[in-house]
């Protein structure tokens, strides 16, 4: 809403906002440009207008629909996922993504999987088995592994010590 708010203001006709990409009917001045990059930053916001920066906030934001926000089991693989979401080839999209970021797509869906696992284990509502499943994990086994290997901990001793910590504030 903020976007096409800013882009009102300009005089210009926002068509659609989808995944950080805006649409507009008219064509952009410099100086509207400039003032709707300005009015951006002031809000937290970032104009992005390379290319593959853009392509790849794309892919996060569908990462991050994928992994937080979808309960529903995906048909295909996550590589088929992405690539049918964005309409681009997977090794393409890949490429881009670890030429800007510095990783792979995988390596950032992992990161996103175990900070959802994270915040699973805290709200205490799953077991470790149903997030596995939940997340799209072969095993409780390979969810470990990987928690361990990314955060150094297990997802049973990150527990703990979650509990460990509310029993101190508790005990105050």
């Amino acid at each position: 809403m903020l976007v096409k708010n800013e882009l009102e203001k300009l005089g210009l006709t926002c068509v659609s906002i989808d995944l950080g990409m805006v649409d507009i009917k008219e064509d952009i001045s410099d100086e509207q440009l400039e003032t709707f990059n300005i009015n951006l930053k002031k809000a937290g916001l970032e104009l992005l207008d390379d290319k593959k920066n853009i392509l790849v906030e794309r892919i996060k934001a569908v990462i991050v629909e994928m992994i937080h926000y979808s309960d529903e089991v995906p048909k295909v693989n996550d590589s088929s996922y992405i690539s049918n979401k964005l309409n681009y080839d997977y090794n393409y999209l890949s490429n881009t993504f670890t030429e800007v970021k510095g990783m792979t797509i995988q390596h950032y869906i992992i990161l996103h999987k175990i900070e959802k696992v994270k915040e699973l284990l805290i709200y205490d509502e799953l077991t470790l088995t149903e997030i596995a499943y939940k997340l799209h994990y072969s095993s409780v086994a390979h969810l470990s592994n990987q928690f361990k290997k990314v955060t150094g901990l297990t997802p049973t001793y990150f527990k703990e010590l979650k509990d460990m910590r509310q029993s101190n504030l508790e005990d105050l």
